[in-house]
C-alpha cells in the first residue's frame, strides 16, 4: 500500500503499525471511526484487510486532507469530518472506534510546531472528554481499540469503567525485554461484563536490536510504502 505523508511534521511510526495489527487480531468488521486518524494510516489498513464502512476525524485539515489523498490513492472509500472529535455531530454509530491519540504529557518540553503539538500532546484531547465522546459513538456491544502511554494506566483505566467501557484485553509494548513499558494498546468493549485479560508483551527488538519475529511480521502485514511530499488538494 502506497501513502503520502507531509515533508515536514508529525509522521506515523511503529506504533501505529502495532495497534493496526492487534486491532486486526479482533476481525473487525460493519462502521469503524478512526478517531484522530492523522494521515489515515491506520484506517487505511483495516480497510484495505477487511468488510468495513469507514470514517475518520481529525481536527487538522492538512492531515485530514492527506488522509482524504490516501484513501483515494488506494481506491478505498471513506467518510470524513473535519474537526475535535469533542464536537463531533453525527447520528452514525459505530462497531469500532480506534484511536492512536495524542498522549505525551503537557508538561514535558513542547514542540513549537503546531502540527507535532497537536498530534503529540494529550491536552488536545483529553482522557476523561475522550471516553465520554467515545461511549457516545459506540454501538452497544462496540469495540473500542487504541494505544496509549502506558504509565497512563491507571486513569485509562479508570474512565473506561466509569463509562461502561469494559477493557477486555490489554497488552503492554517494550522495546526490549528488559525495558520498562512505554506502550499499552488496550481493547475496551461498551457494556461488557468479561475479566480483563493481560495479554503476553509486545517485545520489538531482541538482544542484538534486531525486531522480533512478530515485530517483523506486522510490518510485513502492514505492507506500506510511504512517500514524503506535498500535493494540492
Amino acid at each position: 500500500m502506497f501513502l503520502y505523508q507531509p515533508t515536514s511534521g508529525y509522521c506515523y511510526n511503529s506504533d501505529s503499525i502495532f495497534l493496526y495489527d492487534f486491532i486486526a487480531s479482533f476481525k473487525p468488521k460493519g462502521e469503524l471511526l478512526d478517531v484522530g486518524c492523522g494521515v489515515g494510516i491506520i484506517s487505511l489498513l483495516l480497510t484495505r484487510d477487511f468488510p468495513l464502512q469507514t470514517s475518520i476525524v481529525d481536527k487538522q485539515e492538512k492531515m485530514l486532507n492527506y488522509a482524504r489523498h490516501n484513501f483515494a490513492l488506494n481506491r478505498l472509500e471513506v467518510k470524513a469530518y473535519l474537526g475535535a472529535f469533542e464536537a463531533l455531530e453525527t447520528e452514525d454509530r459505530y462497531d469500532f472506534i480506534v484511536s492512536n491519540p495524542p498522549f505525551y504529557d503537557a508538561a514535558v518540553t513542547q514542540s513549537e510546531d503546531t502540527h507535532l503539538n497537536i498530534a503529540r500532546y494529550a491536552h488536545h484531547l483529553p482522557i476523561e472528554g475522550f471516553m465520554k465522546r467515545v461511549k457516545t459513538f459506540l454501538r452497544p456491544k462496540g469495540w473500542f481499540i487504541f494505544c496509549y502511554d502506558a504509565k497512563q494506566i491507571d486513569l485509562l483505566l479508570y474512565h473506561l469503567k466509569i463509562n461502561g467501557i469494559n477493557p477486555e484485553k490489554i497488552r503492554f509494548v517494550h522495546s526490549k525485554l528488559d525495558r520498562d513499558s512505554k506502550l499499552v494498546m488496550i481493547a475496551a468493549r461498551n457494556n461488557s461484563k468479561s475479566m480483563t485479560q493481560i495479554l503476553p508483551p509486545l517485545v520489538v527488538f531482541n538482544e542484538e536490536s534486531v525486531y522480533t519475529k512478530e515485530a517483523e511480521e506486522a510490518f510485513k502485514k502492514a505492507n506500506t510504502h510511504s512517500i514524503k511530499g506535498e500535493f494540492e488538494c
